[in-house]
């Protein structure tokens, strides 16, 4: 289930919005306690997606080849006088997918191939949808050809540029959500006609929710709600239609079939093929479960 059924496309790719990144940056799609290569591969979210792709003009593609052969041999030599050099293995690899991603990257993220009509259903070209449509159109496009994990951010930079709505949720949220509904609902349509929507899980969420009061007497903003908060899930293996778990009435704590993130994250992994019981991972001298010893899956909202 790692890396990429495409090796001139890195296994998993994140794109932001222009406005800015999450809070900590590039930790949030690094490679946890898995080598670094698996690490995310940024696309950019103005201009070329990834920088340098085309090779300078001076030097065949020949010589290029030659030139990274020779890196390659005296980077393998380095690592070899120091085993369990993670990051540097990974830069050795990255150089090779470099390479390859010159003649891939710019196919999978040129529009121009797709009809009108898709790019009116993603909102290409049209306010407030056009970023995030077009990052939800190249993720359908990067699925097509092998990337097996994409990471897709709404918002960024601080409160009202994200959906930190701290200030006014009313405005905000309505901001936001006019951004990102029709291209996510277009995501799932387009992936259901292709067939692909079966074997692609969709996860839409943040990381809290919002409290059911606002935060002063004037301000009409709200404060992070850890305690009860909804996400969805769709295609790969997820029963349609279907809603789990409840809060309080005001929607304060989940009080019924609660789930915990060990939770959750126990389900994607059995979508994805993985007993989370028996992956483990050898760190600091022992077994350790991504799923710590609660976790439990969802088999309620699977089909």
């Amino acid at each position: 289930s790692l890396g990429t059924e495409n090796q001139s496309l890195p296994g998993y790719v994140v794109m932001l919005d222009k406005r800015g990144g999450p809070i900590s940056g590039q930790p949030n799609w690094s490679s946890g306690f898995m080598p670094a290569t698996y690490a995310g591969t940024l696309f950019r979210p103005v201009g070329d997606p990834i920088l340098d792709l085309k090779g300078p003009q001076h030097i065949s593609s020949a010589a290029q080849r030659e030139q990274l052969d020779l890196l390659a041999k005296l980077n393998q030599r380095h690592l070899d006088a120091r085993p369990g050099g993670q990051e540097l293995a990974a830069r050795i690899n990255s150089y090779e997918l470099a390479y390859r991603m010159q003649t891939a990257t710019p196919d999978a993220v040129d529009l121009t191939e797709e009809t009108e009509q898709t790019l009116k259903m993603y909102g290409v070209g049209q306010k407030p949808t056009d970023e995030y449509g077009r990052n939800c159109l190249i993720a359908r496009r990067l699925v097509e050809r092998g990337v097996r994990f994409i990471q897709l951010y709404s918002g960024g930079g601080h409160l009202e540029e994200t959906w930190d709505a701290h200030e006014s949720i009313e405005k905000n949220h309505g901001r936001h959500g006019a951004e990102v509904d029709q291209p996510i609902a277009a995501l799932l349509t387009d992936l259901a006609q292709r067939g692909m929507l079966d074997e692609t899980l969709v996860v839409w969420g943040g990381e809290f929710g919002r409290m059911p009061f606002s935060e002063g007497k004037n301000a009409p903003g709200r404060n992070h709600n850890p305690y009860g908060f909804s996400m969805w899930l769709a295609g790969g293996g997820v029963k349609g239609g279907t809603t789990y778990g409840q809060t309080d009435e005001f929607g304060f704590e989940a009080v019924q079939d609660q789930v915990h993130l060990h939770d959750l994250h126990a389900t994607i992994l059995q979508m994805m093929g993985l007993d989370h019981e028996r992956l483990t991972y050898f760190h600091q001298g022992r077994e350790e479960s991504l799923t710590d010893v609660g976790g439990r899956v969802i088999h309620d909202i699977l089909v």
